[in-house]
């Protein structure tokens, strides 16, 4: 059981960045290459409930806002020694989460991955690209999103998870229309600048949802 876990990180900074959890390992093999969350599925549990399991034990990550699985690994030399077949899983983790993490785990920038263990990387690509597809025809962002946002923390978010940027006004109008999100009638506290306040919306449902089956965000140009 593995488990690829993405967080957009630095939303408040001018360059928010897709993350994915990563554990270093300490031994043979691949030691000191960074690995992906996960460990061997009881014979008590389910798939789903094995993963929960081990976010909570190993890197005492909780607050998972959507999991699904992703793909079954079966090379036969993906391991050494005994044949191991692994089940993967992707995770999404609202950006005000901070869990506590342990000293040999971080969140690393998937652009920007350290040497991974085994298959591990060829995962973490398989796993943003189904995260890609879903912000274009589910209403996913609810998983990586605060409760509530102004477009702008919105745009940053779905440009992070995407690879490329996001016009505010083209993405209020495409998830407005299909019913994603919603006004809040409220508004954010004013910055150090002043200026008005920007208007707070939030996700409508908080389960994902097919809204578009045939929708798919391209980048500008």
């Amino acid at each position: 059981m593995l488990a690829v876990v993405f967080q957009v990180g630095d939303v408040t900074s001018r360059k928010p960045a897709l993350n994915v959890l990563l554990w270093q390992r300490a031994l043979d093999p691949e030691r000191g290459k960074w690995a992906l969350p996960g460990g061997r599925l009881r014979d008590d549990e389910d798939l789903t409930t094995s993963v929960r399991r081990q976010l909570a034990e190993k890197v005492d990550v909780r607050e998972i806002a959507h999991l699904e699985q992703l793909a079954v690994f079966s090379e036969p030399g993906r391991v050494p020694g005994v044949r191991t077949i692994a089940s993967t899983f992707l995770g999404l983790v609202p950006s005000p989460a901070t869990p506590e993490l342990p000293p040999d785990t971080r969140w690393h920038p998937v652009n920007d991955l350290p040497p991974m263990a085994f298959d591990h990387g060829p995962m973490v690509a398989y796993a943003q690209a189904r995260l890609v597809a879903k912000l274009s025809y589910t209403n996913i962002g609810f998983a990586l999103a605060p409760r509530e946002f102004a477009l702008s923390t919105l745009r940053d978010i779905y440009g992070a998870a995407l690879g490329y940027q996001v016009d505010a006004t083209n993405l209020q109008r495409v998830l407005g229309r299909r019913g994603v999100i919603t006004p809040t009638g409220t508004t954010a506290h004013p910055g150090r600048n002043g200026g008005r306040p920007a208007a707070l919306y939030r996700f409508t449902d908080s389960q994902i949802r097919v809204t578009d089956e045939f929708a798919a965000l391209r980048p500008p140009g």
